[in-house]
C-alpha cells in the first residue's frame, strides 16, 4: 500500500508541474538575488559616459580587473574572446564590459588598446579611484594594490568573476575565474 502512496504522489508532482519548464542548468551561480547594487557609472575607452542602463536589451557581462595583470585579466578577456565566436551571430546581443581597477595606469588610451585588441566590440571602462572604489563595492570586488620589485612597481590583487546581466538588465549569473570558453557561452546563450 505504501508503494502505491509513493508511486502516486511522484505522478501527481510530475502531473501539477509539467506546464512549468524545469530551469535551464548553468555552469555559473544563480545570484538573482544577490542584491547587489546595479550601479555603474563610469568612462568607456572612448570616452563616453556609459551606465549599465545604456545595455539593456543585451547581455552584459562584467568583468573587473587592470591591464597589468599577467594572467587573470588576459585570460579572462581571452576566454571571452571565444565565447563571443562560439555564440555566433548571437554574439552581437552580448556586450562585455571591462572595468579596471588600476586608473592611475589605465587610462583612456591604454584601455583604448588593450581591451579592443581581444574583440572591437568589448569596452573598458575607467574613472577617478573613488568612481572606481564605489563600482568594485558595489559588486562586492575585492582589489588591493601590492608594492612589488618589478618595474611596474605594484601589482594589483584582485577578485576575478564575470557578471552576467540578463536583457533587461538585471544581474543573474556570476562565473568563476577560469570557466572555459564553452561554459560561458552557454550560460550567455541561456539569458539570450
Amino acid at each position: 500500500m505504501r508503494m502505491v502512496y509513493i508511486v502516486l504522489s511522484c505522478f501527481m508532482f510530475c502531473a501539477c508541474n509539467q506546464d512549468s519548464p524545469a530551469p535551464s542548468p548553468v555552469f555559473g551561480s544563480d545570484i538573482s538575488s544577490s542584491g547587489f547594487s546595479n550601479a555603474l557609472s563610469l568612462t568607456d575607452h572612448t570616452g563616453n559616459v556609459r551606465h549599465l542602463a545604456d545595455f539593456k536589451g543585451k547581455v552584459v557581462a562584467l568583468f573587473f580587473g587592470y591591464t597589468h595583470c599577467p594572467d587573470v585579466c588576459p585570460t579572462t578577456l581571452s576566454e571571452l574572446a571565444q565565447a563571443m565566436k562560439l555564440l555566433g551571430k548571437r554574439n552581437v546581443e552580448t556586450q562585455v564590459l571591462f572595468v579596471t581597477l588600476d586608473p592611475e595606469r589605465d587610462t583612456q588610451q591604454v584601455l583604448a588598446k588593450f581591451v579592443p585588441f581581444f574583440n572591437s566590440r568589448f569596452i573598458g571602462l575607467y574613472g577617478t579611484s573613488e568612481q572606481i572604489a564605489e563600482a568594485a563595492k558595489n559588486f562586492k570586488v575585492y582589489f588591493a594594490k601590492q608594492e612589488v620589485t618589478e618595474k611596474s612597481g605594484y601589482s594589483i590583487d584582485h577578485s576575478a568573476g564575470i557578471y552576467l546581466f540578463d536583457k533587461s538588465g538585471k544581474i543573474r549569473i556570476y562565473l568563476k575565474y577560469g570557466q572555459s570558453a564553452e561554459e560561458i557561452a552557454h550560460d550567455i546563450g541561456t539569458l539570450l
